[in-house]
C-alpha cells in the first residue's frame, strides 16, 4: 500500500489521542489537552535537537551548532505563543473540568525535565519524583548520568586554547551547573578576544533566556487562570513555578556587569 499524508503521519491514531475526562466532555478541556500534547512534541523535538547539538559540539562542528540554536530558539517562541491559546480559556472555563484532572501536573513532564538536565539543571529528586521500576523513572536516570551542552562547550572552549578551570572539566555532570569566578574570568577575556565564541556564549544565553521567558509566561499565564490556589497534582501553583526562574548558565550572566 502506497504512503498516504495520513498514514505517513498516523493521523487515525494521533487524532484519537485527544478524549476528555470530564463527562459529558466539557468543550474547552479539548483545547487544553490539544495544547498540552502539542508542548510534548515539542519537547521531543527540543530534545532531539539538544542530543545532536552535543555531537556537534564535540566534533567542532560550529555552523551546524549555531543552526540548531536557530532552530531550538525558534521552537520556544512557538511554545511562548501557544500561552496565548490556552490563554483565551478564562478561569470559569477551566474550572469546568479542572478537578478531572486529579493528580495530573505539567510538574510530571518528564520530558522536560530532561529538557533541564541536557542543560545542566539536574538535581535527584527530579528523578525520585517517579516510582521506582517505571519507564519515566528509567529513562531519567539514564538521562541524569549524560554530559550536559555546557559541558560539551567547556570542552570546544578547551579546544579553541582557553585554560578552563580543571574543577569545571572534572565536575560530576549529575550536579546542577554552578557559578566559578574563575570561570567567569575566562569567559570575560573570551568576550575581549575571541569573536567566535563569543557568538557561541550568546546562543547559550539565548537558549537560557528562551527557556526562561517561556516559564515567565506560564507562570502569568497559571496566575491569570488560577490565581494563587494550588496547583493540580498538589504543587504550589504559580509560588512553585515563580522559583523555576533561574539561569541554567549563570556564569554567562554574571559576567555581564564586568564587560
Amino acid at each position: 500500500m502506497p504512503i498516504t499524508y495520513s498514514s505517513y503521519l498516523r493521523l487515525e491514531e494521533l487524532l484519537a489521542l485527544q478524549v476528555p475526562a470530564s463527562v459529558p466532555a466539557e468543550h474547552d478541556e479539548t483545547l487544553f489537552i490539544v495544547v498540552h500534547q502539542v508542548y510534548e512534541l515539542w519537547f521531543k523535538q527540543i530534545l532531539h535537537e539538544l542530543d545532536r547539538m552535543l555531537v556537534l559540539l564535540d566534533t567542532d562542528d560550529v555552523p551546524r551548532v549555531r543552526h540548531t540554536f536557530k532552530r531550538v530558539l525558534t521552537i520556544l517562541k512557538v511554545l511562548v505563543a501557544q500561552l496565548d491559546i490556552l490563554e483565551t480559556m478564562t478561569p470559569l472555563e477551566f474550572l469546568t473540568f479542572r478537578d478531572r484532572l486529579e493528580s495530573g501536573s505539567g510538574f510530571q513532564s518528564f520530558q522536560f525535565r530532561a529538557i533541564e538536565f541536557a542543560m545542566g539543571q539536574k538535581r535527584s529528586s527530579a528523578v525520585t519524583h517517579y516510582p521506582a521500576g517505571t519507564l519515566e523513572r528509567e529513562w531519567l536516570e539514564e538521562r541524569y548520568t549524560r554530559t550536559t551542552i555546557w559541558d560539551a562547550f567547556l570542552r570546544y572552549l578547551v579546544r579553541r586554547g582557553h585554560a578552563v578551570p580543571q574543577a569545571q572539566l572534572e565536575r560530576d555532570v549529575t550536579s546542577a551547573v554552578r557559578t566559578d569566578e574563575a570561570l567567569q574570568r575566562l569567559l570575560i577575556l573570551i568576550y575581549r578576544n575571541d569573536a567566535d565564541a563569543r557568538e557561541m556564549c550568546e546562543r547559550f544565553v539565548d537558549l537560557d533566556e528562551g527557556i526562561q521567558e517561556w516559564r515567565y509566561r506560564h507562570v502569568k499565564m497559571v496566575e491569570r487562570t488560577i490565581g494563587m490556589k494550588l496547583g493540580t497534582g498538589g504543587s504550589a501553583g504559580a509560588e512553585y513555578l515563580r522559583t523555576t526562574l533561574r539561569p541554567a548558565f549563570p556564569d554567562l550572566w554574571e559576567i555581564r556587569t564586568e564587560l
